[in-house]
């Protein structure tokens, strides 16, 4: 974790304010990758996953947006209210599991709302270097919209096509048509709300192998799976620990004194993930893609369980 100092805060909409960060030791940042993502700890103790939407190569500021959610638990409200510039935070490295395709011919960009920020990133690196591609940006209204003004200018404006006031039903069509003409080199990136996506990769699966399709998710997909049966769970130490019915094994393991990093323990950020040794998970998560999942390599022991009788782990 490090300690950046908030060296700036703008309003984007009247819900999204945008943090620039700085390193507190006055040392650079390092290079991330673009559709990265920070654990940022907020002032009541919360931590939360926010995108960096800034240039990917810009060493000196991490950007993040921040949305004020309605049922905010403390955290975009406490950064909302709470922060101001000069304030110290904590943040994470940065960790990706949503990348750029680099044997694409054409990448295909769809956010809606606050799910531009990881695709911001993306067109950044995709303008400098040369990347053909375009970005779909659908939100409610232009007021309602982030970086319309950035978007808008001479580095973006002829890559990035806006959609607003696209009600739910009339979604599909207009997807439709933002993948008209997608071949076997394009591939389609997207956030923003569940079912916003759902309806993207159902548009795009029609058209696309399901690998060229990549989704970023900050929420599960789906409610808590139930309980699922009780597993062993054996460590590269030789350690044996028994997981029950309604426990995750970074629970179980964290009362044994082992600790597993976690974050969002959700299923979603990739912190916990673990290299499996032998048996068979029961993947519940949304950060391991379909290929890592079919491999049965890694687990999300954060809420992820086992279909065999026991899970051999390198801690």
């Amino acid at each position: 974790m490090i300690k950046v100092t908030v060296s700036g805060i703008t309003s984007e909409t009247s819900t999204v304010k945008c943090f620039e960060l700085r390193r507190s030791d006055g040392l650079p940042f390092a290079r991330y990758e673009a559709g990265a993502h920070v654990d940022v700890l907020g002032p009541t103790g919360v931590t939360r996953q926010y995108s960096l939407c800034g240039p990917p190569d810009e060493t000196a500021t991490h950007t993040i947006a921040v949305k004020r959610e309605e049922s905010s638990r403390g955290g975009s409200a406490a950064l909302h209210d709470q922060v101001a510039v000069g304030d110290e935070l904590t943040v994470s490295d940065p960790r990706n599991l949503f990348r750029i395709e680099p044997a694409a011919d054409r990448h295909v960009l769809v956010a809606a709302g606050i799910g531009v920020t990881p695709l911001l990133s993306m067109a950044h690196r995709l303008r400098h270097g040369g990347g053909r591609f375009r970005l779909h940006y659908f939100a409610s209204s232009r007021e309602k919209a982030a970086f319309v003004r950035l978007l808008t200018g001479a580095d973006f404006a002829a890559h990035v096509e806006f959609h607003f006031g696209v009600d739910r039903d009339a979604q599909p069509d207009a997807l439709a048509d933002v993948l008209a003409g997608a071949d076997d080199g394009t591939h389609v990136y997207t956030c923003g709300p569940k079912e916003f996506m759902q309806r993207v990769v159902d548009a795009a699966t029609g058209l696309l192998p399901e690998d060229h399709v990549h989704v970023e998710h900050f929420q599960p997909l789906e409610p808590a799976a139930e309980a699922g049966d009780e597993f062993e769970v054996e460590l590269d130490t030789g350690e044996v620990f028994r997981i029950p019915p309604g426990c995750s094994i970074v629970d179980v393991l964290g009362e044994r004194g082992i600790e597993v990093d976690t974050s969002c323990r959700e299923g979603i950020c990739g912190t916990c993930v673990l290299t499996v040794l032998d048996g068979v998970p029961d993947h519940r998560d949304n950060c391991l893609t379909r290929k890592e999942k079919e491999a049965g390599d890694q687990i999300a022991t954060c809420v992820s369980r086992a279909r065999s009788a026991r899970l051999v782990l390198e801690l």
